[in-house]
């Protein structure tokens, strides 16, 4: 910020105090000049021309803070001379012309319009008192001069404002662009901070359920079974090293980087499911997969919120539906969308919870995104059922492509 824009900042913050001083300084000028004058031409007194000086110039320290009340005072004053029939006192009288820059630039419409008006009237009365009654040009030459010079300081004072109003129309719309940007900002951060935590979830949750589960197993079964012990520590290596590559893909996208196998390795879609039951079937659980109707290509996105969702309700079977229950995964293609219903014959609603409830969120947040719903809840005769609903786009089957 230059020194000019501080300046003009500090004097926008203290206008009382930079008029005050403004007014003070006509004053000094003023008071001497109408008191010679008015002594000289119009024999006035001193206290009748000090006090009408006073009322011209004091009020000028208040033309932009109080902008109509400093302009009423004024005229209040010059109407008070012309009832005291003092014809005039130069300068002082000036100081009305000040006052309606004043109130033109800096006060309300109506005080501006009542304020031209009262000075053309005026006008028309120091042209009738002084060169009406005294040697000189005529009066209407003279109302002629003041009215014009009223006039001029009226239109004058109107380009002011209305720069003044372009500048301040201005100033706050980019302060509310500013609010708007920084709320937009805030919106997207908040937005991808939930993506993340969803994508961390369902990878560290679901990798890390299947592994407690099968280093569980295998330890109850390394001494009957040795074998599946050993199935159970290549089900986990697997798992982790399958999490490994999910997480250092997810942060490689977080830090922009230029691998290419992260950048165009494939996200998992709908068709990755009977992998992820072949998956869990490995794992030891009983699980069935059920595909009805003609499949067709997903919008991007949608075959991911799928497969998450699916991956999200098994693990969830893992952590709380109890020892060995019978689950099964139907994906069923309507002609308007496409539902994956888990269920399982588990603990259902008695099943303890970690009280997180993160999973179940993660799986609407991910199903509103792509106006989808899911329901989540214990199925009648006993277990629990998750059941996602997401709308495709009329399309053609995979297989006629």
């Amino acid at each position: 910020m230059t020194y000019w824009e501080r300046l003009l900042r500090w004097e926008e913050a203290h206008r009382f105090v930079v008029d005050a001083t403004f007014s003070t300084l006509l004053l000094l000028f003023v008071l001497p000049s109408s008191v010679a004058f008015g002594a000289t031409s119009w024999g006035q007194s001193l206290l009748q021309t000090t006090v009408l000086t006073l009322g011209l110039a004091v009020p000028l320290a208040w033309r932009r803070v109080r902008p109509t009340a400093s302009a009423a005072t004024v005229y209040t004053f010059a109407l008070l001379q012309t009832m005291l029939g003092i014809p005039m006192l130069v300068p002082a009288d000036a100081l009305v012309l000040v006052a309606l820059y004043s109130v033109t630039v800096h006060g309300p419409r109506w005080a501006h319009r009542v304020a031209i008006v009262g000075a053309l009237v005026g006008a028309a009365i120091v042209g009738s008192n002084v060169y009406g009654q005294y040697a000189g040009p005529t009066a209407t030459a003279a109302a002629a001069f003041v009215s014009i010079a009223a006039l001029a300081v009226w239109a004058f004072g109107l380009v002011r404002r209305t720069r003044r109003e372009r500048l301040e129309a201005l100033e706050d719309r980019a302060r509310r662009l500013e609010i708007e940007r920084d709320q937009q900002t805030q919106i997207a951060t908040a937005a991808e901070r939930a993506r993340i935590a969803r994508e961390m979830h369902d990878i560290v949750a679901h990798s890390l359920t299947v592994m407690i589960a099968q280093a569980d197993g295998g330890r109850y079964a390394a001494e009957a079974d040795p074998a599946a012990a050993t199935r159970a520590l290549g089900t986990i290596g697997e798992t982790g090293r399958a999490a490994l590559t999910d997480m250092r893909r997810l942060l490689g996208v977080l830090r922009g980087s230029d691998d290419a196998a992260l950048e165009f390795e494939p996200q998992p879609a709908e068709s990755d499911v009977g992998t992820l039951v072949e998956q869990m079937r490995a794992s030891g659980m009983r699980v069935s997969l059920v595909r009805m109707g003609s499949p067709r290509n997903l919008p991007p996105g949608t075959g991911l919120t799928v497969y998450r969702i699916a991956q999200e309700a098994l693990t969830n079977v893992l952590k709380h539906a109890g020892p060995d229950p019978l689950v099964s995964v139907l994906v069923q293609w309507l002609p308007e969308g496409i539902v994956l219903e888990v269920s399982d014959d588990g603990r259902g609603a008695s099943a303890d919870s970690d009280g997180l409830g993160q999973g179940l969120l993660g799986m609407r947040e991910r199903a509103t995104m792509f106006a989808g719903t899911v329901s989540a809840g214990p199925r009648p005769g006993g277990g629990f059922r998750v059941r996602a609903h997401l709308p495709t786009p009329p399309g053609r089957s995979q297989e006629s492509t």
